[in-house]
């Protein structure tokens, strides 16, 4: 599933059709209303989980999808969750950005909160999930991989001014007081004598900060005697704390404060006990940085194959010997392509160009020509290269490209000596303070974070949780042979695609580092780890499915290393019945080819997020308030459809389990399916039709 939502608990209203036996809840009375004749069937039904023949399904585990802190506050959903399922699965908390913070911290008391209440309870937890393009803290992962600032002495570093504050144009103080007002006298800020009790004020405030970056904090202040106040910086429960000591004679006393965590700050001077005068002149924030230098990246390069001259003939047509234009002088002007420009795009910028060529003897006169056309809008760039006997590289400058393909030309016009043009490679130069890290650089940082998060995950779960979506919604929505998401066609700031960065073989790194960390766990069995790979449109019709076909075939090529291994798959199927009756049959028939096609996988198979909506026959989504009893009733029956071809197709030894992703209706207001009836319970927690279609699947009735 994309995205989950806590679906809140509502009131108890209305007849109670859940039962005593169900979830132990007490049974309110009121009067019938007349509908409810034809839903009092329901109230017959036992507990989900005891449809289950365990004998013919020994290993077969039903599970619920749950918000976590539901579960832990043990309330309705504990009770509900712990009578009708085998396992349940956090809707939220064990994602990525459920525990990763913007600076990287982790904070897994949700999860360990979490663990216990299923410990203590008897319950199995699903994990999900370990790695997946959303719900990550993309803000923490792209601050990873930015540019990084580039190596200087520390003492060639230049302080960049990034606020100041001086109060020579203030009548008052200018900001919020708290308990205690500074005075401006004179432009100056001042407290004129000791408040008399501990005491503090602002003296900068809303600055827009760069988390992580270190700040130098500087006054211009004196006091009637020597002492020391403390700096606070940051914002409200993310300060740091420095203490500032000043004399009393007018200097610039500064404080260092490294790796500030938020990008609004203020400054707050606290003097605590001091009690003497203090006048402050101005203040302000600075942070040193490496001071911008020439960086070159290559974006072309030319080199050469022996035999005639390659390009155009202008006049001059040396050839090509031993991997070098050869030219020859004639004693007549010449000119020669060594770069045409259909093989040397350029953007605007400046740039550099290394000429790689072996002279006989000293030369004069040789000139290095770039230029974007022939006509009189056309740039015409020409450098003199210095030309020394024996093989050189010239660097030659050319500024204030303007853009285009670039041809290249050598005029030897009228030197004498033998040229040997061995390469030309041009680099763009740019003035920066970073450089971008390289491919190979942002691979190795993502997978030691990979790693990390992995690790600190299973440490949370102690080796509790045996069974993971260790790779979530991984490929493409299209047809055919289908490939993996990446950034490029699926642009979402809000998303991070691990693979972008790692390689299509990411998967093998996530099922390695879950392996090797649950194995780490006091007295974890490495055997009973069970990872699955899961995603969503196994069953869709409108691909012939598709994706289900090249699920497995991914699945295949990330184990032909013959070191990874994946258990099972994890179809989500967010299904919808369609009273178009052409639509549901192609509907039906999908989810039996799905489950043939997974059941040759030979991997185990889990049904991971089973819900279900409805559409009417113009395939219209229709709204819960919306939905008749007998629509329900067709609903209930595709669910026993599903179930039952599932208990029929798959094989015993494959036959994982089936988890129930929406315990009620969806509110309108949701971000999943969102008004949608794709609850076993209504809001209210009272049983639906739904319900017993799930039922009686199971049962096998």
């Amino acid at each position: 599933m994309r995205q989950y939502y806590k679906i809140a608990a509502a009131g108890f209203c209305g007849l109670m059709l859940t039962a005593c036996a169900d979830t132990t809840l007490d049974y309110i009375q009121v009067e019938k209303p007349q509908s409810i004749a034809e839903y009092e069937y329901l109230n017959a039904y036992s507990p989900l989980k005891e449809y289950i023949d365990r004998a013919a399904h020994p290993g077969f585990l039903l599970g619920g999808a749950i918000a976590a802190s539901d579960y832990i506050n043990k309330g309705v959903v504990y009770r509900l969750a712990n009578s009708n399922y085998d396992q349940i699965t956090a809707g939220n908390a064990m994602k990525y950005a459920s525990v990763v913070n913007d600076n990287g911290d982790m904070d897994f008391s949700t999860v360990e909160a979490f663990v216990e209440a299923a410990k203590g309870a008897g319950m199995q937890i699903y994990g999900h999930t370990l790695c997946w393009h959303a719900q990550q803290n993309v803000k923490w992962l792209n601050s990873l991989i930015a540019d990084r600032e580039l190596d200087v002495d520390p003492n060639e570093k230049i302080l960049i001014e990034d606020a100041k504050k001086d109060f020579s144009n203030d009548a008052k103080f200018p900001f919020y007081v708290m308990g205690y007002e500074p005075q401006i006298v004179g432009g100056i800020l001042t407290v004129p004598e000791y408040p008399g009790e501990w005491y503090q004020f602002f003296v900068m405030d809303q600055i827009p900060t760069v988390p992580g970056r270190s700040y130098t904090i500087t006054a211009k202040i004196r006091g009637s005697k020597p002492g020391d106040l403390n700096v606070q910086f940051g914002n409200w429960g993310a300060t740091m704390e420095k203490k500032m000591s000043f004399t009393d004679e007018w200097d610039e006393c500064s404080v260092d404060i490294d790796g500030v965590t938020t990008e609004s700050s203020f400054v707050v001077f606290q003097p605590g006990t001091y009690d003497g005068k203090l006048e402050i002149e101005w203040i302000k924030l600075s942070h040193s940085e490496a001071p911008a230098m020439e960086v070159e990246t290559e974006v072309n390069k030319q080199t050469y194959t022996d035999g005639p001259f390659p390009f155009h003939a202008m006049g001059c047509e040396p050839p090509v010997i031993d991997g070098c234009i050869h030219f020859v002088p004639t004693g007549d002007w010449s000119q020669f392509f060594i770069f045409p420009g259909g093989d040397n795009p350029l953007t605007e910028g400046d740039y550099v160009v290394y000429l790689d060529m072996t002279a006989s003897e000293d030369a004069s006169g040789v000139q290095l020509t770039m230029q974007n056309g022939w006509g009189g809008d056309a740039q015409n760039v020409t450098a003199t290269v210095p030309v020394v006997a024996g093989q050189n590289t010239y660097k030659l400058k050319f500024s204030g490209i303007t853009g285009g393909n670039y041809d290249m030309i050598l005029k030897p016009q009228t030197a004498m000596a033998i040229l040997d043009v061995r390469s030309v490679t041009v680099c763009r130069v740019e003035k920066m303070n970073k450089l971008p890290l390289s491919p190979e650089e942002k691979a190795e940082v993502l997978d030691a974070e990979l790693s990390r998060w992995i690790k600190g995950m299973m440490d949370a779960t102690g080796g509790y949780v045996t069974a993971w979506d260790v790779v979530n919604e991984a490929l493409q929505d299209t047809w055919g042979d289908i490939p993996l998401k990446n950034g490029v066609d699926n642009a979402d700031p809000n998303s991070f695609y691990w693979q972008d960065y790692l390689g299509e073989n990411y998967v093998r790194n996530v099922v390695k580092y879950a392996r090797e960390h649950y194995a780490a766990q006091e007295g974890a069995n490495p055997s009973d780890l069970k990872l699955f790979i899961n995603d969503y449109n196994l069953e869709a019709a409108y691909n012939n499915n598709d994706k289900c076909k090249s699920l497995v075939n991914w699945i295949a090529k990330w184990e032909a290393d013959g070191i990874t291994k994946i258990d099972g798959i994890g179809s989500q199927m967010h299904v919808t019945y369609s009273l178009n009756p052409e639509t549901q049959k192609r509907n039906e028939e999908a989810v039996v080819n799905m489950l043939n096609i997974l059941k040759d996988s030979g991997k185990l198979i889990r049904i991971t997020e089973l819900d279900m909506g409805i559409s009417d026959a113009d395939n219209q989504t229709i709204k819960t308030e919306d939905v008749t009893f007998e629509q329900h009733k067709l609903m209930a029956d595709y669910y026993k459809f599903i179930i039952q071809k599932y208990f029929e197709i798959i094989p015993l030894s494959q036959q994982y389990g089936i988890c129930n992703w929406a315990i009620t209706d969806s509110p309108a207001e949701s971000g999943w399916r969102g008004g949608e009836p794709i609850g076993l319970w209504n809001l209210n927690y009272q049983r639906k039709p739904e319900y017993g279609g799930f039922a009686d699947g199971l049962s096998g009735k």
